[in-house]
């Protein structure tokens, strides 16, 4: 689309020259004065030039009786967690009314480096909705496991500029900010005075005060509203997240109100395509924030305006003069279902995506494990008494437990009765074939085993099965499918879904990718699983940034001591 010039600009906004789409007969809800505004909308380009008048344009869309909001903007998500390509994900929930992302692409990044932002990027010029792209801080997490890649500073600096670049982002490594580590100071001084996402679960006291002093800016690992006010108090913007894992939005939404709201977002940071089938995506969050009782100017000043303010988009976030032309058209702010979509002044539809130009995928081949068998999974050792990882159903952080797990012939077996199995993290990228074996409770897996290369932020195999010859399998299978999740029960695979785009996400339209979803689920529950998204909560296991307790290829991680379980 050629953008239109200042004095066209001007004078369509006057009305002395036609609208190239005109919104009829619908009403502007303000995000400021929470007031509602009967009259047309001008649209010239890919700019709003008028509201609250008459005007004329070459197209007319009739939205009588109905209320504009602006386009919702996800705060922080990782793209590759949809498991589809930026495309799809565009596809997937650009109808519903997202017309911003703020992407972080370090799954991508942590297996195949720089490319791999750089694709993103790529993509990002290419999609109807705008996807802005905070540079990955993290690459690797930190030094307690083995990624594909690592990204300093200097790989940072030449990206800096680009135009879909936002700022830094999310700084897990919370230690080594506040113990000033030379590589992480170099990060920040890189961003200093530009955004940066933070990223300090359960971070309080002096130490959020030394985290915060670092310039970082956003946090979305809140768990509690005590926590969340905390960082409100200390000067952050908190995201309120609810992704297919981490769901916090339940805990956050007493804090949400009409005062709050000007400091608060929305944000998914992972959710798959069978959650958003099912249930939606932040459309899901906001009718669910005001089915609890959070005020609606609140939630949709939090979806939209709050989220533009925070990251220094301010081209967007109301529906007025001189907006990006991000607009949503719904009937009843309760339910929140996008009638019509503009994003850019694009109207959403099938043949607005079948326009866009679309560049070939990176990371094929990715997945470089070591051979594996039954035997692999042992665990040699020689006290009964056993650190376990205590899962947490919608939480990322876990429990670490504590439990006496017999040694039998030098190993220490899976005990299903006791809802004991053992987990497995396989290094996949061709580094040192690491392989360390654990325990975790909370699956309520019988038999069988379960694999995947989502395995945040590493993406190395992370598996956890009853039976060894079956765990062997699994990872096996993940090799011969470039990658993915894979469900094995007595030699059989029942279930799988490739992802080979980095062992990450599919090349499958979003719709095939959540029909895999449902068999892999289902498959789960047939081996006795009780969680209801066990592919993604399996992959949180192995990162060791979150507390209290995790698994690398390098062994199980006390994260609140910040170091490797001898």
């Amino acid at each position: 689309m050629t953008q239109p010039s200042l004095s066209d600009l001007i004078a369509a906004g006057r009305g002395d020259a036609p609208a190239d789409i005109v919104l009829r007969g619908g009403r502007v809800w303000d995000m400021v004065t929470g007031i509602e505004i009967p009259g047309d909308v001008a649209i010239r380009g890919k700019w709003i030039v008028g509201i609250g008048a008459d005007y004329e344009g070459a197209q007319v869309i009739d939205v009588t009786g109905k209320l504009l909001v602006p386009g919702f903007i996800d705060t922080h998500l990782h793209i590759e967690s949809s498991m589809v390509t930026p495309y799809e994900f565009d596809r997937c929930v650009g109808p519903r009314g997202v017309t911003t992302a703020i992407c972080d692409p370090h799954e991508i990044a942590n297996v195949i480096g720089v490319p791999g932002i750089e694709y993103f990027l790529a993509c990002a010029s290419r999609t109807l909705m705008d996807i802005r792209v905070n540079l990955s801080s993290c690459v690797p997490s930190s030094h307690m496991e083995t990624a594909g890649a690592e990204i300093g500073a200097a790989d940072l600096a030449p990206l800096r500029d680009h135009p879909q670049v936002t700022g830094l982002a999310e700084f897990m490594n919370y230690p080594g900010v506040i113990f000033r580590d030379p590589g992480c100071l170099e990060k920040l001084e890189l961003f200093r005075g530009a955004h940066i996402d933070g990223h300090c679960p359960q971070l309080l006291g002096r130490d959020l005060n030394a985290y915060v002093s670092a310039g970082i800016r956003t946090e979305h690992e809140a768990t509690t509203a005590e926590e969340a006010r905390e960082k409100l108090q200390k000067g952050m913007r908190v995201l309120i997240r609810e992704g297919s894992v981490s769901k916090d939005m339940v805990a956050l939404q007493p804090l949400l109100n009409d005062i709050t709201s000007a400091y608060m977002c929305l944000c998914t940071d992972d959710r798959n395509p069978l959650d958003i089938g099912e249930h939606g995506h932040l459309d899901f969050m906001i009718r669910e924030l005001i089915r609890m009782g959070c005020p609606p100017l609140a939630v949709y000043r939090a979806a939209s305006l709050s989220a533009a303010e925070a990251f220094g988009l301010k081209d967007r976030g109301q529906v007025a003069p001189g907006k990006r032309a991000d607009i949503v058209v719904i009937d009843d702010p309760a339910k929140c279902e996008a009638e019509v979509v503009l994003a850019g002044g694009v109207v959403v539809a099938d043949a607005a995506f079948a326009a866009r130009e679309v560049i070939d995928p990176v990371g094929r081949n990715s997945v470089r494990a070591p051979v594996v068998t039954g035997a692999s999974f042992r665990s040699s050792a020689n006290r009964e008494e056993t650190d376990v990882i205590g899962i947490m159903e919608g939480k990322i952080i876990t429990q670490h437990l504590h439990e006496v797990i017999p040694i039998e012939s030098g190993d220490k077996r899976p005990d299903p009765a006791r809802d004991l199995v053992k987990i497995a993290v396989v290094e996949r990228h061709g580094k040192n074939g690491n392989i360390a074996t654990g325990f975790v409770k909370g699956f309520g897996l019988e038999r069988g085993a379960i694999a995947s290369t989502v395995c945040h932020d590493h993406h190395n195999i992370a598996c956890v099965g009853v039976d060894y010859d079956d765990m062997a399998l699994a990872a096996t299978r993940l090799g011969e499918i470039e990658g993915g999740f894979v469900v094995v029960e007595g030699g059989r695979v029942l279930a799988e879904l490739a992802l080979p785009v980095a062992g990450l996400m599919s090349l499958e339209p979003f719709e095939v990718v959540r029909d895999s979803l449902v068999d892999l689920r289902a498959a789960a529950k047939g081996l006795g699983v009780t969680l209801e998204e066990p592919f993604l909560q399996l992959a949180f296991l192995a990162l060791p940034v979150i507390p209290a307790l995790k698994i690398t290829d390098r062994g199980m991680v006390d994260v609140t001591k910040f170091e490797i379980i001898s």
